[in-house]
């Protein structure tokens, strides 16, 4: 088995060991392609390890077909073409993952597309309707709105009723935000969002990857009842939160995180898209938004891509190319 192995900051295809044969509920997946999330990079620079057990190779979510399965495997079978949700590893020609973490490709969608699907929809859903328990017609502020997930995270607004205002670093991305359907956006170099997001109504519901650096102009376009959804930090990790407001407004400061998640919370997350999500990609209600992609001995090019912000949906890697 190959898979990518980080060598002085560098991301190389190499041979590996061949990994252990699935036990109980996992199952092996020869990998098609691989979806590249900023929790790579991360992890990549030490910021961002993976849970105890899991597989120290970098990749969250791959698509791919079922070539064995464990003993206590009851939901796929041999052949299926799936796409997966992981705590790590993806970033090689096989996996082992919980059958929990798998979904069937969406109708008409391949391998190729399905790639792109895991983890972007899961987290948009997980942090919208689990966590932010969004109500009828709320309105939601969406910080990277043109990254893998906030791209998601439109199309679900959209389809279930949310109107929703983006954040984004460049007027190509915001252009691409209206197009799928954000109500309006704000190019972060202008300056603050506090104006505009005011102006358009304020937030019921935050979905923030930044962290301190907005945490005040946050706390000040948050409504009453309001909650705030911090998932990522790359604006940092300390920032003094205004108490007295939260109080007076009811604010709720939620951190979330999915990757440590264990098999079955993951598992009735990816049940909900299934129920929710699915059949809209399969009307073409809801599509996959691919923005590039690279040979996995090219790693390293997807990656400073990424870091330099260039992408506007998804970035993928392609392990067996298989469509």
């Amino acid at each position: 088995m190959h898979a990518i192995v980080i060598e002085q900051d560098r991301l190389s295809w190499q041979p590996q060991a061949p990994l252990a044969a699935p036990e109980h509920r996992e199952v092996r997946l020869r990998v098609a392609w691989a979806g590249v999330n900023r929790a790579d990079l991360m992890q990549r620079a030490g910021h961002y390890p993976p849970p105890p057990g899991a597989s120290e190779v970098l990749g969250l979510e791959v698509s791919g077909t079922v070539t064995e399965t464990g003993p206590n495997v009851a939901g796929v079978a041999v052949g299926d073409r799936v796409c997966a949700l992981l705590a790590g590893g993806g970033y090689a020609e096989e996996v082992v993952v919980d059958e929990r973490q798998l979904l069937p490709l969406p109708e008409g969608i391949g391998l190729r597309e399905a790639a792109a699907l895991p983890e972007v929809h899961a987290t948009a859903w997980l942090n919208l309707f689990m966590e932010g328990a969004l109500t009828a017609g709320e309105r939601v502020l969406l910080h990277a709105g043109a990254s893998g997930v906030g791209t998601a995270a439109i199309q679900q607004c959209c389809a279930f009723g949310h109107p929703c205002f983006v954040t984004v670093g460049s007027q190509d991305k915001l252009d691409a935000c209206v197009a799928l359907g954000a109500d309006a956006g704000w190019n972060r170099h202008d300056g603050s969002f506090f104006s505009a997001v005011k102006a358009w109504g304020g937030a019921d519901l935050i979905l923030d990857p930044v962290g301190a650096s907005y945490l005040a102009d946050n706390q000040q376009v948050l409504k009453a009842d309001g909650r705030l959804v911090l998932i990522g930090l790359l604006g940092g990790r300390r920032a003094e939160l205004d108490l007295g407001r939260m109080l007076m407004k009811r604010q709720r400061l939620i951190g979330s995180t999915l990757r440590a998640k264990p098999p079955e919370a993951k598992g009735a997350i990816l049940d909900a898209l299934r129920t929710h999500v699915w059949p809209r990609l399969a009307n073409g209600e809801i599509r996959p938004l691919i923005d590039r992609s690279w040979p996995i001995s090219e790693a390293q090019a997807a990656h400073t891509w990424i870091k330099n912000d260039a992408n506007i949906g998804k970035v993928l890697l392609s392990v067996s190319g298989e469509a």
